[in-house]
């Protein structure tokens, strides 16, 4: 994964946790499913990621990448993956100045300015926001990420079970229509009345805005 020598500096973090997590009927299921799920994104995203997502605290999980453009695809597809399995989180992407080497095998023990801003965001109880950002040094943009973020949280909360299965379809295993139409036995047009219907192109706008802002921030950072 990535080169035990790594040296401090700066990189993108990612952080999140399981959204009721203690009301879980099945603590052995939800377990399986995470695990799975934190396994299978850093497969996905083995190119960009500097220390491994890495459970931490049981419904928690952090890790170090290569860019927030990077961190943020990453934090997309393990959201809609546990979605799918009917598993809410929530996830905080931010910038970090590492002052001690990377771990490449875990994402623990490490130190530097950016880290607490991050946890201190994710351990905020009160935001609903499922879609947060740390960005310590610029405020304003910290401001600006949250909010773009919670409009696609809300999207997210209002979709019906169809919707939100043939959003996951088409963003998370690039289905196309008319693959999802014949998966579910209706018409091309019923799949695009249902995409619609879950502002589906407006979410994509917003993520792809999202997308872009931080890619600049990358180049800011020296990140991209």
């Amino acid at each position: 994964m990535a080169d035990p020598m790594i040296k401090p500096g700066r990189y993108a973090v990612l952080m999140g946790d399981i959204v009721g997590s203690e009301a879980a009927g099945s603590v052995q299921r939800l377990h399986r499913i995470f695990n799975s799920a934190i396994d299978w994104a850093n497969t996905r995203h083995a190119e960009h990621i500097r220390s491994p997502l890495t459970i931490t605290l049981g419904d928690e999980f952090q890790g170090l990448i290569d860019g927030l453009e990077n961190a943020l695809l990453a934090a997309a597809d393990l959201r809609f993956k546990l979605m799918r399995e009917g598993v809410a989180c929530r996830f905080v992407v931010g910038v970090v100045e590492l002052k001690t080497r990377v771990n490449p095998d875990r994402a623990w023990n490490m130190m530097g300015p950016g880290l607490g801003a991050a946890r201190d965001k994710l351990n905020d109880k009160q935001s609903v926001n499922a879609h947060r950002f740390s960005f310590p040094d610029d405020p304003a943009f910290e401001l600006l990420t949250d909010a773009v973020g919670e409009s696609l949280t809300q999207i997210e909360a209002a979709w019906t079970d169809r919707q939100r299965e043939y959003f996951l379809r088409s963003h998370l295993l690039d289905q196309t229509p008319a693959a999802i139409a014949k998966s579910a036995n209706v018409s091309v047009r019923a799949v695009y009345k249902v995409l619609s219907a879950a502002l589906s192109d407006y979410y994509s706008r917003q993520a792809g805005a999202l997308r872009k802002a931080l890619a600049l921030q990358d180049q800011r950072y020296g990140l991209a």
